[in-house]
């Protein structure tokens, strides 16, 4: 009976989540009856219930967990701004004449506000508002619009500077302490969110790549679904507008990212220069006004205050997790698979993607992370390529049908002509793309690990 117990207390989470339960509630309450269950009948220590304020003190003094609300802050102050609205309009005058040309502009759009927010569901939302009327008025086909839109705005799970990558970069620096002393290292390793960052990039350049080599396959084959625009005298593009929209995003990517991959500053600190930053260029913008500052404000604190509340739940989920003997289960499951580390990362993957489906990217890092990888990197996987995996994993399932996030994000805010079903088509291409790219990085992981190996 004890060995079913975690098991019995995961499945509860999920039966909760999937009727409608707040998250971090549903967390914090399950694990609080299971508890209450497993002492009165001898199954549960009470003391092991001691280290919960511990934990807490640890999550407010972390100076990693910082870096999320200012993050939060930017992206949502550079969402207000109308930075990409702007940037969009001008690329598309650019590239119109191209095949594919607005899809690529898409793709490039989505990607420099992917790497100034970090939010995928403000990206999705912020995309399908300014270019899916556009896209649709230019003659693409529904199925191509929506499935470029969602996949555009999931680049945000992957390029740094991404919310995803903080918390899985707090997340797996604990693990992997934690990995190494049971493995008798008592000088451990650490890993960082800069280190996790800068795994990031190469994948995620080779993404937007991706993305862009299949839109032009499209124009090529198809030329009905992407049709060329051609923009008359009146809809042309200065040099100098260009540049005026273009170079404040990606002033402001170099700033976060080239402090932080130079060394010059934390992820933390890296997250306020780029509060800052964006913050000018609202005020530079003149999109900067006392109202509009308290919406930022409210919605920063709105998003801070979930995360966390999360992280509160999770933590205590583990902790009685823990205490029902969950961890030495799930390792003694992992080494009895045949194949050892292989079968155990598929597994576990492939957990991580179905979880997917019900459960946001912030849970999933603090519920399933948490447990799984302390028990992956003492098989010996290298922890930032199995973060960055992850990130790609969630990113995936955020595109399957039925339940993932971005499909549900771009359905609230896409037309009632384009059917549920073109977006569920649409996606297919580039969740094909993104299972391929993990593949590469399976068999090639130096394209995750290079770049962290080249500049600590």
């Amino acid at each position: 009976m004890e060995n079913i117990l975690p098991l019995l207390m995961f499945a509860a989470v999920c039966a909760c989540l999937m009727a409608g339960y707040s998250v971090a509630f549903t967390l914090g309450g399950t694990a609080l009856l299971c508890a209450g269950l497993g002492i009165i009948f001898g199954h549960f220590d009470p003391n092991l219930l001691k280290a919960f304020p511990e934990r807490l003190f640890g999550t407010m003094n972390s100076y990693t967990l910082i870096a999320v609300p200012l993050f939060v802050l930017m992206g949502v102050m550079l969402e207000r701004s109308r930075l990409a609205e702007e940037l969009l309009n001008n690329l598309t005058k650019l590239c119109g004449r191209l095949p594919a040309g607005l899809g690529i502009s898409v793709v490039v759009v989505g990607a420099l506000l992917a790497a100034c927010t970090g939010i995928v569901g403000a990206t999705v939302v912020t995309m399908g508002l300014m270019s899916l009327p556009t896209m649709l008025k230019r003659g693409y086909s529904p199925a191509l619009a929506t499935g470029t839109i969602c996949a555009t705005g999931t680049l945000g799970q992957i390029i740094p500077p991404s919310i995803a990558l903080v918390l899985l970069g707090d997340i797996l620096s604990t693990a992997y302490q934690q990995a190494q002393l049971k493995m008798g290292i008592f000088n451990p390793k650490v890993v960082s969110v800069g280190d996790l960052f800068l795994g990031a990039i190469v994948p995620g350049l080779i993404l937007v790549a991706m993305y862009i080599v299949y839109l032009l396959i499209v124009a090529w084959r198809k030329p009905e679904d992407a049709p060329p625009y051609i923009p008359d005298e009146n809809d042309t593009v200065t040099t100098l507008e260009l540049l005026t929209s273009l170079l404040p995003p990606i002033i402001l990517i170099v700033l976060v990212l080239g402090s932080i991959i130079s060394g010059a500053a934390t992820p933390t600190e890296a997250a306020g220069v780029g509060a800052l930053g964006a913050t000018l260029l609202a005020l530079q913008k003149g999109q900067l006004s006392k109202q509009k500052l308290a919406e930022i404000g409210q919605s920063t604190t709105q998003i801070t205050a979930m995360v966390f509340t999360i992280l509160i739940g999770a933590s205590l989920f583990s902790l009685v997790f823990r205490g029902f003997g969950g961890e030495e289960m799930i390792t003694g499951f992992f080494h009895q698979l045949p194949g050892g580390v292989i079968t155990a990362t598929l597994v576990v993957m492939l957990l991580i993607f179905l979880l997917g489906f019900i459960l946001d990217f912030i849970e999933i890092t603090f519920v399933v992370v948490p447990i799984v990888g302390p028990v992956l990197l003492m098989m010996g996987l290298d922890p930032i390529w199995l973060g960055i995996m992850i990130a790609l994993n969630l990113q995936t399932s955020f595109l399957t049908p039925p339940f993932g996030f971005a499909l549900f994000y771009l359905r609230g805010v896409a037309p009632d002509e384009v059917p549920t079903s073109a977006i569920y088509r649409g996606v297919a291409p580039y969740i094909v793309i993104q299972l391929s790219l993990m593949v590469i990085l399976a068999f090639w992981p130096e394209l995750i690990t290079w770049l962290p190996q080249q500049l600590n």
